[in-house]
C-alpha cells in the first residue's frame, strides 16, 4: 500500500535531465492494494494482507479501503511513515516509478503466519513483490500446504525469487519480466512453444501470462498456447493496468471461469483503467467490463 504523488510531464526525462511538470497529484496506490481494490470491484470478497504507517496516509488509507469492500481486518498498523511512490506520467499516458518501501517493509514471515487461517481457506491467493521476499515465500508456502491456487505478479521483478521450490499456478508478467525471469523472449514464444513449456514445468508454474499493452495477451500451459486480443481504448494513464488485470484476472479465476475468458475480462478490465488518471480511480466495476464486452461484442 503507497500513497502515490503523481507529476504529469510532456514527455519522460532522460537519464540526467530535468523536465517541468504541469500537476502534481496525491493519490491512493501500491501493487498490492491496487490489485485487492480491483478485484472487489469485480464482486470478489476480498482480505488484504499488509502494513500501514502510524500517520495519517495510513488511517485515510485504511479508511478508503473499507470504503472500497476491502477486509482490512489482517491490515497492521506499524511505527512509521506509509509508503509511497513519485511517479511521472506523460502525455501519451506512458509512466516511470520510484518506490519507497515504508510500512510495506514491516510485513514479516512470522506476521503472515499469523494470518494461515485466512490464506488456508482461500479460493484463490494473489501476490507481488512490494513487500519483503520472506514474506510471499512464506505466504506462498501456506497456500500450496492446502492447495490454495497461488496467482503471483512478481513485480518489480527480482533475481532471487526461489523458482521450483513452491508452485505457482498462475504467472501474471509483462513481456520484460517475462525475458528476465526465463531469458527468453516472449515475442518468439509461439514458435517455441514446446521449449517454453519446458521452462514452465521447470520452474513449477502452471500457466504463464504475458501481458503486453495494446498487443494480444499470450497464455501458455501445458496443453498449448494461446493469444487473447486486447480491448481497444485510447489511454490516458497507464499506472495501474497490470494491477487491475491482476486483480480481475483473480476474481474470475477463484470463480472458475475458462481460463480464456478470465483473460479476456481482466484485458477489458485493464484497458479501462487507463481511460482515468492514478493507479485506482480508474478502475473499474464489474458491469463496466461487462457493458464494455458486449459493446465490443455488438460491434462484431
Amino acid at each position: 500500500m503507497n500513497v502515490d504523488l503523481t507529476a504529469s510531464v510532456k514527455r519522460l526525462p532522460a537519464p540526467g535531465e530535468t523536465v517541468s511538470a504541469s500537476a502534481l497529484e496525491k493519490r491512493f496506490g501500491g501493487k498490492g492494494a491496487n490489485q485487492a481494490l480491483a478485484a472487489a470491484r469485480q464482486g470478489a470478497a476480498v482480505t488484504l494482507i499488509g502494513c500501514l504507517g502510524d500517520d495519517p496516509d495510513g488511517r485515510d488509507y485504511r479508511n478508503h479501503l473499507r470504503r472500497e469492500g476491502v477486509n482490512c481486518s489482517s491490515v497492521n498498523t506499524t511505527r512509521g511513515g506509509t509508503g509511497s511512490a513519485f511517479i511521472a506520467v506523460d502525455a501519451k499516458g506512458e509512466n516511470q516509478i520510484i518506490v519507497i518501501p515504508g510500512a510495506n517493509s514491516a510485513l514479516t514471515a512470522p506476521s503472515v503466519k499469523v494470518q494461515r487461517s485466512r490464506i488456508e481457506v482461500a479460493k484463490t491467493l494473489l501476490l507481488q513483490l512490494e513487500v519483503p521476499m520472506e514474506s510471499v515465500i512464506e505466504a506462498i508456502r501456506l497456500a500450496n500446504g492446502r492447495q490454495v491456487p497461488v496467482v503471483f505478479n512478481p513485480s518489480p521483478c527480482r533475481a532471487d525469487f526461489p523458482w521450483a521450490k513452491v508452485r505457482v499456478e498462475v504467472l501474471i508478467v509483462n513481456a520484460g519480466e517475462a525475458r528476465m525471469i526465463f531469458d527468453a523472449d516472449p515475442a518468439g514464444m509461439q514458435d517455441g512453444v514446446a521449449a517454453w513449456q519446458e521452462k514452465l514445468k521447470e520452474k513449477n508454474i502452471g500457466i504463464l501470462i504475458v501481458t503486453r499493452g495494446e498487443k494480444p495477451t499470450l497464455v501458455l500451459h501445458s496443453e498449448g498456447f494461446k493469444k487473447v486480443a486486447t480491448h481497444p481504448v485510447k489511454p490516458v494513464d497507464t499506472v495501474g493496468a497490470g494491477d487491475t488485470f491482476a486483480g480481475a484476472f483473480s476474481t474470475f479465476f477463484a470463480e472458475g471461469m475458462p481460463l480464456l475468458e478470465c483473460v479476456r475480462w481482466a484485458n477489458a478490465a485493464a484497458a479501462l483503467a487507463t481511460l482515468k488518471h492514478g493507479a485506482q480511480d480508474g478502475i473499474p466495476m464489474r458491469g463496466d467490463v461487462q457493458s464494455a464486452l458486449s459493446h465490443a461484442e455488438g460491434k462484431k
